[in-house]
């Protein structure tokens, strides 16, 4: 026996407070502090009483969130508060019972549904006993709907669970499917509630293909005058029939469902503002012209030809259709809206639509149509087209083509994908950018596929060697390519993570296009370095084991990144920049692995030293010359021009000497002594007269005046690297930021522009 099943009828003030995200009660006003202190808070005073709310707890809610959902499918049939309550031995008056979270019934499906939640995502190790605990109500639960709701059809019956937070294991997932019990995770739910909001109760046929995809609906078949032709080389029916029973057999597969099984993934989310026009076109009598497009599938049609006069090939061929249809079995290729526009639609089941219908395309051709259709009327994305590569190419003869095919899926994957560290991370042709969604899916397409994980080697389109991502068929390619790129990126997350968390956001620039499609150039180099011919015989966690030491080199040069760090690495751009962001990454991991030798990795520090040394040069010399022009000027200033009282007076022995030396030895060539100071010998000269440029040299506010003014012998060592390139040492782009820093700060003290400003830039 099945309790608490009622009609939807009367369950609309259910259905209220079940849509909210948090419950209510109202309570006497002395005991308000008593449930503020186990979490409520109150929402409204009255006069004599107070109501309360607090939020739902995550399991309530997700329970809530599937029962609202069959709700406004409308579902004719569905369990009330507390569930359904199924007897399990009903002539035994004692009889245990099992509590069904979620249970939906209509005149061809009845739905147990058990829902899983964590509040944070984790693994639950007793998933499999949650499954087959669910399993055991099967037989019974059948049986009880057969005998309390009677049908004019045998009623198919699914057992289903909602999984909101739960990660699950392949294992998990095949004992699931070995069970046949569908599983659900809340990017689904999330689809569904979409969808449902768009297009209403037709929703409800969508969600039973997911469920019954290939099964024989009892009561749909129809047969029906229709004219058959050939298109393109495919044969091809064209009839008119109700929106209504359309609308139960056809599927229209929205990319941004986001589910792994789902193929042929080319459809645009339906829109709802075109929707509620077009239904306003019905009710005010408007006319479709043009034919709705779409693919039956294989084995569902069956022609019988009547006779005609003249010539049926000029015409094609007229006779009787018959349609024997499961749910998922005919695919809309162009029409959607107008079609969906009918959900609800009190002419849905009187009006009448014209339909082509192809018999049996793959897959891959109701893409191109789509795509041949719709580039007619509205450009269609270069995202779009990537996307659509995995449908258009899945099954193609050309290894090559089809490798960009299983990129494009496994880019579509590991976006939708929990465990990924690029879960949700991707910006497809229908999903907006915003801070943590900011990895568009063309740029690491791109990236991955000139990588060469898949084919190393290829002449004149002969592929003559394949790289270490290749396994032979898709499938296995597939899951080869997303395992090996998850891992290297979650390494590279984990050492990372709140940077990683931020994206696009302030303080971010990792987990962004620059930064990920740096980490695969970075993979790249290794798989290079490491020889293609080699790894490909591993098998995928072997091939990682020996990846993993670069990936955790990687992970820590990145993560002991400051600030300052983080920001040069996001301002470096273009494809300069990500060359520059690669090869500093390879410098790191060479530091780490000292056999590291990528193409081309020693040529750039060679290059990078010369141009990183260069524009150090530059600054320092800037810096000595705005040295020279204030200190003998402060000294003429403070001592007289004459060399008896600057020169002798305001300049160390020491100092002299040594000027008067290399004076001698250059025969004054450059003119007068003081152009032989040395850029150390101003900080001398400082500290003898330290009264007089304290205010001007003193670089930190407090402590011995020798510390105060050590920048300039940071300077000076820094000189001494850039005036001495035979010593094989770069300056670092830290040394850089820092040289610059003094700069600013140097030409700020002595040419301030308003009153005060010089001891205002003092750090």
């Amino acid at each position: 026996m099945l309790n608490n099943v009622i009609p939807i009828d009367e369950l609309s003030g259910l259905a209220r407070a079940r849509a909210r995200d948090y419950e209510t009660k109202t309570v006497n006003p002395a005991l308000v502090e008593q449930f503020i202190a186990e979490g409520w808070t109150v929402d409204k005073r009255n006069r004599k009483s107070v109501r309360l709310r607090k939020a739902k707890p995550h399991g309530n809610h997700l329970e809530d969130r599937v029962w609202s959902l069959f709700y406004r499918m409308r579902f004719p049939l569905l369990s009330a508060k507390g569930g359904a309550e199924l007897v399990l031995e009903p002539k035994n008056a004692d009889s245990p019972t099992s509590q069904i979270d979620v249970t939906s019934l209509d005149d061809e499906i009845a739905i147990a549904i058990e829902c899983k939640s964590s509040e944070n995502p984790t693994k639950r190790p007793q998933f499999q006993n949650d499954l087959a605990k669910h399993g055991l109500i099967r037989e019974r639960f059948t049986a009880s709907a057969r005998a309390q709701f009677s049908a004019v059809h045998k009623r198919q019956v699914v057992l289903a669970m909602f999984l909101s937070n739960i990660l699950l294991s392949d294992n998990d997932r095949a004992r699931a499917k070995d069970q046949n019990i569908v599983l659900f995770d809340e990017h689904d739910l999330d689809y569904y509630e979409h969808l449902v909001s768009h297009i209403g109760p037709a929703a409800r046929y969508q969600f039973l293909a997911d469920m019954l995809p290939g099964k024989t609906v009892p009561g749909l078949e129809l047969r029906l005058p229709a004219i058959k032709t050939k298109m393109g080389g495919f044969n091809c029916f064209s009839f008119s029939i109700t929106p209504d029973y359309l609308l139960k057999i056809s599927y229209v597969s929205h990319r941004s469902k986001g589910k792994k099984s789902d193929v042929s993934t080319y459809q645009r989310m339906l829109n709802r503002g075109r929707l509620s026009k077009i239904r306003q076109y019905i009710t005010d009598d408007g006319i479709f012209p043009t034919n709705i497009v779409v693919n039956i599938d294989k084995n569902r049609l069956q022609f019988e030809r009547i006779h005609q006069e003249g010539d049926p090939e000029d015409s094609g061929v007229a006779g009787w259709l018959s349609i024997r249809p499961t749910y998922k079995s005919a695919w809309i290729i162009d029409g959607q809206h107008r079609l969906f526009a009918y959900s609800g639609h009190d002419r849905a089941a009187k009006s009448h639509l014209s339909v082509l219908a192809f018999d049996g395309l793959a897959p891959s051709e109701q893409a191109r149509l789509f795509i041949d259709i719709n580039a007619k009327q509205k450009s269609v994305k270069q995202s779009l087209l990537q996307e659509l590569y995995a449908e258009l190419h899945w099954d193609a003869d050309d290894d090559s083509i089809r490798t960009r095919a299983i990129i494009s899926k496994g880019i579509q994957d590991m976006d939708r994908d929990p465990e990924s560290p690029l879960y949700q991370r991707i910006q497809t042709a229908d999903v907006g950018k915003d801070d943590i969604r900011c990895i568009s899916l063309t740029s690491l397409y791109g990236a991955i596929e000139k990588a060469g994980f898949h084919i190393a080697k290829e002449k004149k389109g002969h592929i003559l060697e394949y790289g270490p991502f290749w396994a032979g068929d898709n499938d296995a390619t597939l899951k080869r390519t997303e395992y090996v790129l998850n891992e290297w990126l979650n390494t590279v997350r984990v050492a990372t993570s709140e940077w990683w968390n931020k994206g696009a956001g302030e303080g971010g620039g990792l987990a962004m296009n620059d930064g990920v499609i740096t980490c695969i150039n970075v993979l790249r180099s290794v798989v290079q370095h490491l020889d293609n011919k080699k790894l490909i015989h591993f098998d995928n966690e072997d091939l990682f084991e020996v990846l993993k030491k670069y990936a955790a080199a990687l992970a820590a040069y990145l993560g002991a990144f400051s600030e300052q760090e983080r920001k040069v690495f996001r301002d470096l751009r273009g494809i300069q920049g990500q060359t520059r962001r690669t090869r500093n990454c390879q410098q790191a991991i060479r530091q780490a692995i000292a056999d590291f030798n990528p193409p081309g990795l020693d040529q750039f520090i060679q290059q990078e030293k010369a141009q990183t040394n260069i524009k150090g040069k530059e600054i320092i010399d800037r810096i000595e010359r705005m040295l020279q022009k204030v200190v003998l000027e402060e000294l003429r200033r403070e001592c007289g021009d004459e060399e008896t009282g600057w020169w002798m007076t305001g300049v160390p022995k020491t100092v002299r000497v040594k000027v008067s030396e290399r004076f001698e030895e250059d025969e004054g060539k450059r003119g007068s002594k003081e152009n032989y100071f040395d850029l150390i010998d101003y900080a001398k000269i400082a500290l003898q007269n330290w009264e007089l440029f304290e205010p001007i040299l003193a670089h930190e506010k407090t402590g011995k005046k020798e510390n105060r003014i050590h920048w300039l012998n940071l300077v000076n060592e820094k000189r001494n690297i850039v005036s001495h390139p035979s010593a094989a040492i770069t300056l670092t782009v830290e040394d850089l930021s820092a040289l610059e820093e003094y700069e600013r700060w140097l030409s700020a003290k002595i040419s301030p522009t308003t009153p005060g400003e010089a001891d205002a830039t003092s750090s």
